[in-house]
Formats: structure tokens, C-alpha cells, sequence
């Protein structure tokens, strides 16, 4: 067997550090043991000069590398025979180059297994040390209270680069090091280590390393000034805070602001809800219900009921849309929001300052409110691609196909995303006959393969004309009035005839007419926030999907608190938004839910992982559903029983991902929820199921072996 050259180095050194203890050799770089050579010290650096700073030299590179204890004392050493100048010269690049070496050691050694096996976990971190990880650095350098080696340790279990990593800390120990060695230069007068810092200089030395964190903040402070400088900051406020949209992350920042007794404004031009109670969610899930009973009256023969041919009546089922939607719209009306505490306004917002939003108002009257924060909360719209001949058809999107009334006997779906296999699907089961295409091999690309196959097999079974791996390249419009899509599809043209044009491509936030660019507030495709979700104008926040990075009507509910608070309390208080456990599903027949990773992404990011699989299709309550298909896949670090994320494809499998959703949100593993009673028979014994089928995977077989053999012994 292959020796790993890793455990052969750590072998090697830790045998170094062995010897090193094992033959005491630390009492030849003891106080005491310098002080006494001293005077031989001086003399050979006098006789040799460049040997005798070679071989220090080398001598503090090695003690520092191997993390030994005395490199102080070899500082004073220094001092002590090389003098102030000559001596802070040598040791600065020594600890360095020494600090450098171990930094490498620790990373090549277990950096890579350290940010393999937790590299979910460090995502956050390894984001903060790639954006401020050489300040931090800086910081605990210039502080002589964390331990030396621990710095070089832990800094190389880190993606901090090793150049950077040298320079800074060459820099950072700079100032301490000329503490020592200034020391040193007074050896003789020097009777214990504890002596060398008295409390005010280690007080100077720390006062010295919150100097850059007071820096950073008066750094914040004046680029705050230069992006504020063309607009006079008024003295009082009209509103503590005014949102723009009330969307579900608008309405959630306003509800918020409100409770806790602010003066909030909220703008809306359209009615309140937002995308996701007018044309998304809502209305999506209201149409998928009427198409899941056309496909269940067409199943009632598999469960012993006798009925005729389903017949859908189209313009009954959007009608019943519109009913659902007018029995939800209460919940976010104005009048709700009012009762609340809420200033509604009903009209259209232009921030004409960092500290003024601009209204028109429905009835045509402007009014300008002086703000102390602003968040932004416009949302997003279909995505609509720009293939040529588009503007020859009326096509619909996820926002117009709500006005339909007559049944299009062709519809062609454009996109093969969640939102268009859920429409393909619910307009395949109320009649339609639908062809859905989608330029990449396969549905649900951000889901594994194997449930994107499931979900593919499902529309294939339901008539469903999937056309993968065809690009969109252009649309034709005969004087007859026959539509046709033209495709690229493996090096030839496709032609496909349709009635109807359905685009799901994808969505893009709203960020124009709000007076973002003129203000100068930082926009790509998304409005660019920080952690907290600020703008580049500290005191405007930005959440939901015109914030990104997931666009998710509770993913824009959740981002909402983070601004509410933070606008509202920054500078005393604010917190970081938090991401990492979100769920989400696709509606389609069969359910897909995810939370957290999937083997997608586990491989794509090289995180070392197990995955265990429970089948639906053996699953009690699942066959007497009838939905026996599917499966429950939960991904853990290799031998442990952490959840690192979960898919579920099947029937109700949004509902059921919510016991995993607790489970990683909370730290509990799979041993926990084993042990938890599922009611019998219920779907959600697949989750229970799913965690016995890892613990048989870690079943401890050599226990085992010896509880058989006493087994056999008590039978005698």
C-alpha cells in the first residue's frame, strides 16, 4: 500500500517535535540560558558576523516553522547580540518566512480535508476572509494576545493566499517585534519573560491592533460622506422608513416596521401582494388544483370508482383563479396594512435623494417624504429572451397567462424551470396539447438528474412533448396564420408548429423608473447589497427578488426582517442575513423539495458526502395513495449523521421537507429524528424510514458480531 507523502510529513514532524522535547532542547533557548551565553553570544557574532546571522537566522526560521516554544527568547537573543536595528531586520523576515512555512504546512496537511468536510459550513467564512481576511490578519498581528503559532495554524485552514498571508503578517508583527528586540538589547537587566510588556506598553499594543477596526469604521464613515455629499441630510424626518413594493418582501419589511412603533410609508402602484398572490404563487397553485382533479377523475378507475370522460370547462377553472385570489387579497389589503399602523400610499416612488422619495400619488398629486431609510423591495418580472420574430405573437408569460379564458389546443412552453414545468403540466391536464422546450438535456437543471427524470417520465406518460436540447432561434408567422418555432437541435433545424407561445425562462428584478441610476445606487442584474442588505447608500436596503440571490416568495419574507431591523436600528444593532438553510419545491406531479445540498452541487463543489436514498414506492400509506413513486435522499458528511441537505420527489413532498428543514436549522441528525415517533400510516414515515436506512448503512458490525456471540452463549 501506497504511504499518503501528507502522513508521512506529519510523521516527520512530529517526530521533530519529539526529539525536540524528548532531548529538552528548549533549555538552550531559555531566559536563563541566553542570558548566561551572552557574552559568547557577542563574541562569535563579532568574530563570524555573517555566519553567526545566518545561522540565527535559520535557527528562527526552523523554531517558528515547527511552532516550538522560544522564539521570544530568541528575539531578545537577538536584541541582545545583534542590537535594535540589525536584529529587528532579521527576525521580522525570520518569524515571517518561519510563520509562512507553517501556515503552508497546516493548509497542505489538513487544509484541503478541512474545507472538504465543512465546506458548507465555511462558506460564509471563506466568503468574509476573501473580502477581509488580510485586515483581519492585520489585526490579531498587531495584537501580541493571540498566540503566535495559532495564528499560522488556523490561518492556513483558511483560502487566504500565501503572499498575502506573508506580506501582511510581515507588516502586522512589525511593531511587536521591535518591542522584543528593543528588549532584548537590555537582556541583562531583563529577570522574566512577564517583565518584558509591562500593562501600559501591552495596553499601547493593544490600543495599536483596534486601530485598524477604528480605521475601517472611519474609513466606512468617510465613504459614506463622499456618496452622501451631494445631498443635504435633513435635520427631522417625515418617515423612520419608506418601502417600495408590496410584494411579499415589502409588505413583510412595512408589517415589521410597524410593530415596533416606526413611522413607515409603503408604496405600491399596482394592487398589494405583489407577484406572488397575482400572478404567481397563488393563482399557479389555485390552476394546478383544478388540473390535479382532471387528472385524478381520469385515475378513478384505479380506485374502484365508475365515471364518465372528464370534462374540463378552461374558462370555469381560470375563473376559479380569480375567486381564489379575491379570497386571499384581504389578508394583504390596504386596508389590513392600515389597521396595522401602515401609511399606504397608492402610486409610484422615485428616490430623488438618500433621504427622499418622491410620490406620485394615484390621483395624480406629488408628495415627497424625507426618510431616514429607504428599502427597496420592486421585485421582479418574466424574463423574456430575444428571439427574432417574437413580436409577431401575442406570447404570454407567467404575468398574462392568468387572463386566458379560451383553452389554446397548442401551447408551446418555452423553458424547462420550475415555473414552466408547472404550467406545462397543468395545461396538459386541462386539455391542452402542450409541447414544452427546454435548451438544456433535461428539466430542472439546479435539481438532480435522477428527479428531474422522474418529473420528465411523468409528463412523457401524460402526453407531454418534451424537446430537449433544443435552442430557440426564431419565430415565423405564415400569411395563413400558422406559428412556428424554429429550434436548433443536433446541428439541424426543428420546426414546431404551436397556437399559443407560453415564455418561462426566467425572471430579472425590477430596477428601472425607481431613480436607482441617477441616484448612483449600485445595480447589475440584481441591486448589489452587502451582508446586511445594504446598498452602497448605507442607509437604503434592498430585499426580495430585486436583491436576489434566490427568488422565492419566503426567501424574500425572511430577507425582509434583516432590512426592517437593520434600517431601523443600524448603527446600534443590525445582523447579517441569513441563507443557509432554504427550501424549496417545484409543484409539479410528482412534488420535488430540496433543502440545503444535493449531489449536484456536492460534487460540483468537491464536499465530501454519502447519500442515502429511501424508495416512496415502499411505503404503506404511498401505495394506498396510489402515488407509490419517488423517493426521499438525504446527503451526510461520510460516517456522520449531520443533515447536509435533502431531496424529496413525490406526493406532498413540500409538506414533508419541512421535518428536514427543522432538522438543519436546529443541528439535529438523522439519529434524532429515527428516534422520534411518525404516526402510522403517514407519508411522512418516508423521512423516518429515510433515516433507518442510514443507520443500517452504520450498523456496528464488529458490536454486532460479539452481541450474537453472546446471543449463542446464552442459549448455551
Amino acid at each position: 500500500m501506497r504511504l499518503d507523502k501528507r502522513w508521512l510529513a506529519l510523521g516527520v514532524l512530529v517526530a521533530a517535535v519529539v526529539l525536540f522535547f524528548a532531548f529538552d532542547l528548549g533549555q538552550y533557548l531559555s531566559l536563563e540560558a541566553i542570558k548566561a551565553r551572552q557574552a559568547q553570544l557577542e563574541g562569535w557574532r563579532a568574530a563570524q558576523p555573517l555566519r553567526a546571522a545566518l545561522f540565527f537566522f535559520g535557527g528562527y526560521v526552523l523554531v517558528t516553522a515547527l511552532s516550538l516554544p522560544g522564539a521570544t527568547v530568541m528575539t531578545l537573543a537577538g536584541g541582545a547580540v545583534f542590537g535594535l536595528w540589525w536584529g529587528t531586520l532579521l527576525i521580522s523576515f525570520a518569524s515571517s518566512i518561519g510563520a509562512t512555512l507553517a501556515f503552508l504546512a497546516s493548509r497542505w496537511l489538513l487544509g484541503g480535508w478541512v474545507q472538504q468536510r465543512f465546506a458548507e459550513r465555511l462558506k460564509t467564512f471563506n466568503a468574509g476572509m476573501e473580502r477581509d481576511g488580510a485586515f483581519y490578519l492585520f489585526t490579531l498581528r498587531l495584537v501580541p494576545l493571540v498566540p503566535f503559532f495559532v495564528i499560522n495554524l488556523a490561518m492556513g485552514l483558511t483560502r487566504i493566499k500565501p503572499l498575502t498571508f506573508y506580506g501582511v503578517s510581515q507588516l502586522g508583527m512589525l511593531p511587536a517585534t521591535l518591542v522584543y528586540v528593543n528588549a532584548g538589547t537590555q537582556l541583562a537587566q531583563i529577570d522574566s519573560l512577564a517583565g518584558i510588556v509591562s500593562p501600559g506598553l501591552l495596553g499601547s499594543l493593544v490600543l495599536l491592533g483596534v486601530f485598524p477596526l477604528v480605521a475601517r469604521k472611519v474609513s466606512d464613515f468617510l465613504k459614506a460622506r463622499k456618496v452622501y455629499a451631494r445631498w443635504p441630510k435633513p435635520v427631522r424626518f417625515d418617515r423612520n422608513l419608506v418601502v417600495i413594493g408590496a410584494g411579499s418582501a415589502g409588505l413583510v419589511t412595512a408589517y415589521i416596521a410597524a410593530a415596533v412603533r416606526a413611522k413607515v410609508t409603503l408604496v405600491e402602484k399596482d394592487a398589494l401582494g405583489g407577484d406572488c398572490l397575482h400572478t404567481g404563487c397563488v393563482p399557479s397553485k389555485a390552476l394546478i388544483r383544478s388540473a390535479r382533479m382532471a387528472a385524478d377523475v381520469k385515475r378513478a378507475g384505479e380506485f374502484g370508482i365508475r365515471t364518465g370522460p372528464a370534462e374540463v370547462d378552461f374558462a370555469a377553472a381560470m375563473e376559479r383563479v380569480q375567486r381564489v385570489i379575491e379570497a386571499i387579497e384581504p389578508h394583504d389589503s390596504v386596508e389590513r396594512y392600515t389597521g396595522l399602523g401602515v401609511d399606504v400610499a397608492r402610486g409610484t416612488a422615485r428616490i430623488v435623494s438618500p433621504w427622499q422619495v418622491q410620490i406620485t400619488h394615484s390621483d395624480g398629486h406629488l408628495e415627497t417624504l424625507s426618510t431616514r431609510s429607504i428599502v427597496i423591495a420592486t421585485g421582479g418580472r418574466p424574463f423574456v429572451p430575444p428571439i427574432a420574430g417574437l413580436e409577431q405573437v401575442d406570447y404570454l408569460t407567467s404575468e398574462t397567462v392568468w387572463a386566458l379564458r379560451k383553452r389554446p389546443k397548442r401551447l408551446l412552453v418555452l423553458g424547462g424551470g420550475p415555473i414552466g414545468c408547472e404550467l406545462a403540466q397543468t395545461f396538459a391536464r386541462l386539455g391542452c396539447s402542450v409541447t414544452q422546450v427546454e435548451q438544456g438535456d433535461r428539466l430542472l437543471e439546479r435539481e438532480d438528474s435522477d428527479a428531474a427524470a422522474l418529473v420528465a417520465q411523468r409528463f412523457a406518460a401524460e402526453g407531454i412533448d418534451l424537446r430537449l436540447g433544443h435552442e430557440a432561434t426564431r419565430i415565423e408567422v405564415l400569411d395563413s396564420g400558422e406559428k412556428t418555432l424554429l429550434a436548433q437541435h443536433a446541428g439541424g433545424t426543428v420546426r414546431i408548429e404551436f397556437d399559443a407561445l407560453l415564455i418561462a425562462v426566467g425572471r430579472r428584478a425590477n430596477l428601472d423608473g425607481f431613480g436607482l441610476q441617477e441616484l448612483g445606487v449600485a445595480t447589475d442584474r440584481t441591486v448589489e447589497v452587502n451582508a446586511f442588505l445594504q446598498t452602497n447608500f448605507p442607509n437604503i436596503y434592498a430585499a426580495g427578488d430585486v436583491a436576489g440571490p434566490y427568488q422565492f416568495t419566503h426567501v424574500a419574507a425572511h430577507q425582509a426582517w434583516y432590512a426592517a431591523v437593520n434600517a431601523l436600528f443600524d448603527p446600534f444593532k443590525k445582523f447579517k442575513a441569513d441563507y443557509r438553510v432554504i427550501p424549496w419545491a417545484t409543484f409539479t406531479e410528482p412534488e420535488v423539495a430540496r433543502v440545503g445540498l444535493n449531489e449536484l452541487e456536492a460534487k460540483e463543489k468537491k464536499i465530501a458526502h454519502e447519500v442515502t436514498v429511501y424508495r416512496i414506492d415502499d411505503l404503506d400509506r404511498a401505495i394506498a395513495e396510489g402515488e407509490a413513486h419517488g423517493f426521499v435522499k438525504v446527503l451526510t458528511p461520510p460516517g456522520k449523521d449531520r443533515i447536509l441537505g435533502v431531496t424529496i420527489v413525490g406526493a406532498h413532498a413540500g409538506e414533508l421537507i419541512a421535518e428536514y428543514v427543522l432538522a438543519m436549522k436546529h443541528g439535529i441528525g438523522l439519529n434524532k429524528i429515527l428516534g422520534t415517533i411518525h404516526i402510522y400510516p403517514t407519508l411522512a414515515e418516508a423521512n423516518k424510514y429515510a433515516a433507518g436506512a442510514w443507520k443500517r448503512a452504520h450498523a456496528p458490525e464488529k458490536l454486532l458480531g460479539w452481541v450474537a456471540r453472546f446471543h449463542a452463549w446464552r442459549r448455551g
